[in-house]
Parts: C-alpha cells; sequence; structure tokens
C-alpha cells in the first residue's frame, strides 16, 4: 500500500474516531484531520489546545456547542451525495467543543495551527459558495466550506464533487513552494466517498524531478496525504467521487501553479 492512504479503522475508538491523520503520521508541520462517525445519542468532547478546528457534518444532525456558544440541531443532508451544502462549525484554540449526536453522524475534524484571532461560529449552507468549475470532463462540482476569504488563522477547507468519468484537481497544479504571490505552500488532505461504495478513484501525485511519482488507487473512506506535487484525480465510469481537502501552510492563501506540460488544457474550447 502507498505510504500516501490512510484507511480507515474496522473498529472506531472509544470517541468515534475511525481516521486519523497528524502531521507527525504525514511528516509535516501544519494539517490535522480526523474522521469521526457517532451514533444517534454519541458525545464527543474535546479541547482545541493550540490548533484551530473546522468542524464538518458530512452527514447527519447534532447539537454543537464550545465555551461560549452554541447551535441546536445543525446539519440538513444525510447523505454526502445529496450534494447541498454542509454545516459546519469553526472552533478557534483555546476553546472546546461538544457534539451531540442527533442521528448517525458522519463528522469531519479539520485542523490547524490557530492564533486566537477569530471567535467560534456557525457556517450555515448557504454562507458556502457553490460553483461549477471547468468543462466539459473536468467540469465538477465546488463548496468553499472555509475559503481564505472567510475568517481563520490557517485552515481552508473545501468539498469537491466529481462526477462519474470526469477528471478534478485538473489540470494537475501543485503548492509546493513559499513562492508568493506565484505561489503558495500548502499541504494538503484529500478525505474520499465514492458511490456506489464499492468504487474507487485513481490520483496521482508527482513532483516535476519525480523524486515523488505515485498513483494511487483510493476507495471510499480513504485518506490521501499530499505532502508535495501534482495530484490529479479521476473518476471511473459509472462511479461518482467526493473529497474533502484541507490545506494549511505558512501563509492562508491558495495560490497554486499548474504543471507546464498540461496547463494548454485550459485554453481547450469549452465542450457543450
Amino acid at each position: 500500500m502507498s505510504n500516501l492512504i490512510v484507511k480507515p479503522k474496522l473498529t472506531p475508538d472509544h470517541d468515534g474516531t475511525v481516521l486519523s491523520v497528524t502531521p507527525e503520521l504525514a511528516g509535516w508541520q501544519y494539517v490535522g484531520f480526523q474522521v469521526v462517525k457517532l451514533a444517534a445519542g454519541q458525545k464527543l468532547a474535546r479541547e482545541t489546545g493550540d490548533q484551530e478546528i473546522c468542524l464538518v457534518l458530512l452527514s447527519g444532525r447534532a447539537n454543537v456547542k464550545t465555551s461560549e456558544v452554541s447551535w441546536s440541531d445543525i446539519g440538513q443532508r444525510m447523505s454526502i451525495f445529496e450534494k447541498i451544502p454542509p454545516y459546519s462549525v469553526y472552533v478557534p484554540n483555546s476553546d472546546r467543543y461538544e457534539v451531540d449526536a442527533l442521528t448517525e453522524l458522519e463528522l469531519a475534524v479539520c485542523i490547524a495551527p490557530g492564533e486566537g484571532n477569530h471567535k467560534a461560529r456557525l457556517i450555515r449552507p448557504e454562507q458556502v459558495g457553490v460553483e461549477q468549475r471547468g468543462f466539459g470532463n473536468i467540469k465538477r462540482q465546488i463548496h468553499n466550506i472555509l475559503p481564505e476569504q472567510e475568517a481563520a488563522d490557517s485552515l481552508l477547507v473545501v468539498e469537491v464533487f466529481t462526477p462519474e468519468g470526469h477528471w478534478s484537481s485538473y489540470p494537475p497544479h501543485k503548492h509546493d513552494r513559499d513562492a508568493l504571490p506565484e505561489e503558495s505552500l500548502l499541504e494538503e488532505t484529500y478525505y474520499y466517498k465514492v458511490q456506489p461504495e464499492q468504487g474507487f478513484a485513481v490520483q496521482r501525485v508527482y513532483t516535476d524531478d519525480r523524486s515523488l511519482d505515485e498513483t494511487v488507487i483510493v476507495k471510499d473512506g480513504e485518506t490521501v496525504m499530499v505532502p508535495r506535487g501534482y495530484h490529479p484525480v479521476s473518476a471511473p465510469p459509472g462511479y461518482e467521487v467526493y473529497y474533502l481537502n484541507v490545506m494549511a501552510g505558512p501563509v492562508r492563501t491558495w495560490k497554486f501553479h499548474n504543471d507546464p506540460e498540461h496547463a494548454w488544457i485550459m485554453n481547450k474550447p469549452e465542450v457543450k
């Protein structure tokens, strides 16, 4: 198995954690990511420490509270593939959060260093920017949950729906150099869901000098760590592919560089 892939646990931890990416595991500095699955009535309670958190309700409903504010019965989609934007909660560092599942709940915990500059808040579906990006067989649906235009210290969070037979994160691009304004350094995780569940996605991760050059088969519920390099994704015919991206780096901005060998594709006439 590729060392870029993190697989979910067969048996959840006592707090419902089924998948965890830490900076130590990934060999990087900024991004942490977890998936927690709770049964109705189960609770998750944690301190944020020196990290800021974005809780994304992937599916299901819950009550969520921090040390200063609470929200009751949030969450509207019972399946990710309803393709409506999720409810999310931003929680700063030096805070705490408690999640009380009202239904079966799949929760993404997006983690990066916090600096205490922002207060906890609810991110409602209507606040999530929805866009169709690309054309032809590189067209995909984007939900900008926590883009750089919205307040946070480090985190950038976005989800992408790639139709069957389409490509996304395409043309291949990278953001692994702290070389602004041309390119920003951002570590990134991809959390995958596939419909139907027995399907798969294909992701390539490679650098210009090919010191990193891997092509991985990713199944439902798995995560790919992208420490550097270009990282395009393909959804095979018959299978719709979803992924949640978490990014963070020394500067909170998304400036990417397309692979020069494939950048010409952006000048291709749009397919009607």
